[in-house]
């Protein structure tokens, strides 16, 4: 299943009450379509902003740097971004001040006249330009019973029991902890949802009906946070996280799961993550090297953020998210070679959540990506100041030969992690599923292949 993530912003009238924070809402008007179809006619560049500090009123409670609502663009960055149009003969499209770095992003349409490469080059010796990049792509890297629950579909649940979740469950179930899935929009409403998605907001659009059809992101935040001992479906990972929806990416058909993204919408939903102070990002998708989104990633990982991202098919590590230092990369655990240096979690066959409360199978590194982001959830619950290199340690660690569904393959274990992060010795059994129970619950209508 591929995705595309897109973002909106305020017109230049609008900018200082729409994107004064990346808490804010949806500003308007959205991206012209050509910069979902046609990226190569955009360029991203960010200049310095320092806005003079806002008056306080009486009684009122003063904002840090972290007070991303007080944070405007100024009105020499203002003059600057369109110094620059003016110069390099491109069309201001709009724009977003981005608190955590202290810079003003802006997306420019390039000239019919000029080239991609030629004008970065230019940019990247202005002085006035902080960086410049080009409007990139990514897409998410996925392909189309135990006595202490009674989900009926846990017995089909095999990644659960490959990681040993449900005997992890007796010390974390993820309650306190919150993830930002970055992603499509995710079906808030689906039953075995309930209560689990805190926040959402879109990026892409302000179709909320879409938002809530969207597949991909559906699928995401079921494998983490499905709701358990609801007498229905699955259980998640961490079936008592707490998520933060955010809509960075548009389905490119009507139907079915493939979508693509773009930097400037996973700018903002980084950023938006960063806002909300989060403690796991989950990131199930792959693209190239991005600086933007880097700097976002790493301003993320110094204010505490875990970020986890997926390996795309090539096994390649130089790209976004994977690429970037901090960041916890997963592969499939079924891959017949998983990137060396990436952790491996079950990606095939994982049965989880799809729109209209429905339940289907779903394979790829954005399921193994979710599988891991529930586990680092689990342990966050447990230790809050757990950092992105303990959690990595404990779980690489923890990787165990386990029996796949047709052959044996390596994975991380969640009990084994989260025993050594308590430090209470063996992991309790937690049973196996059986082959009654698969059978039983195989046909039942609300599941789909």
């Amino acid at each position: 299943m591929r995705f595309v993530l897109a973002a909106l912003l305020t017109t230049a009238a609008a900018f200082a009450a729409g994107c004064a924070s990346t808490s804010g809402g949806l500003p308007s008007p959205p991206l012209p379509q050509s910069a979902r179809t046609q990226p190569d006619q955009y360029l991203l560049v960010t200049v310095r902003n320092e806005p003079a500090p806002l008056p306080s009123r009486a009684g009122s409670t003063l904002r840090g740097y972290d007070g991303a609502a007080s944070y405007a663009v100024s009105g020499s960055a203002r003059s600057l971004a369109r110094a620059l149009a003016a110069d390099y003969k491109m069309q201001e499209v709009t724009g977003w001040p981005i608190a955590a770095l202290r810079v003003h992003c802006i997306l420019y349409r390039i000239s019919p006249q000029d080239t991609r490469g030629g004008l970065l080059e230019r940019l990247a010796v202005d002085p006035r330009v902080q960086l410049a990049q080009p409007l990139q792509t990514f897409a998410t890297s996925a392909s189309p019973f135990d006595a202490s629950y009674n989900d009926p579909y846990l017995g089909l649940q095999r990644g659960l029991w490959e990681m040993s979740v449900v005997a992890a469950h007796h010390w974390s179930r993820g309650e306190g902890a919150t993830v930002a899935v970055i992603d499509t929009g995710v079906e808030a409403g689906h039953p075995d949802l309930a209560g689990r998605v805190r926040q959402t907001r879109n990026f892409v659009d302000r179709n909320q009906g879409q938002f809530e059809r969207d597949r991909h992101g559906t699928e995401v935040a079921g494998v983490i946070a499905a709701v358990g001992n609801n007498g229905r479906g699955i259980v998640g990972v961490a079936p008592q996280v707490q998520l933060v929806a955010l809509k960075a990416c548009w389905q490119s058909a009507l139907s079915g799961s493939a979508a693509v993204c773009n930097s400037f919408t996973l700018a903002q939903a980084i950023g938006a993550a960063i806002d909300a102070r989060v403690d796991v990002i989950n990131l199930s998708l792959v693209g190239p090297a991005d600086p933007l989104l880097a700097a976002l990633t790493r301003k993320a990982i110094e204010q505490g953020a875990i970020v986890v991202g997926a390996v795309p098919a090539t096994g390649r590590m130089d790209g976004f998210p994977a690429g970037v230092p901090g960041v916890i990369a997963v592969d499939m655990a079924e891959q017949a070679a998983p990137a060396k240096d990436a952790l491996r979690a079950p990606g095939r066959d994982i049965l989880t959540l799809a729109p209209d409360g429905h339940y289907d199978f779903a394979t790829g590194s954005s399921l193994a990506t979710a599988n891991v982001s529930g586990i680092v959830a689990l342990m966050r619950a447990r230790q809050p100041q757990m950092t992105a290199v303990d959690a990595q340690t404990l779980l690489a660690r923890s990787t165990q030969d386990v029996a796949g569904a047709t052959r044996s393959i390596e994975s991380i274990n969640a009990c084994a992690a989260l025993s050594a992060l308590l430090m209470t010795g063996h992991c309790p059994d937690a049973g196996e599923p059986s082959d009654a129970g698969i059978a039983r619950v195989a046909h039942d209508g609300d599941i789909s292949r």
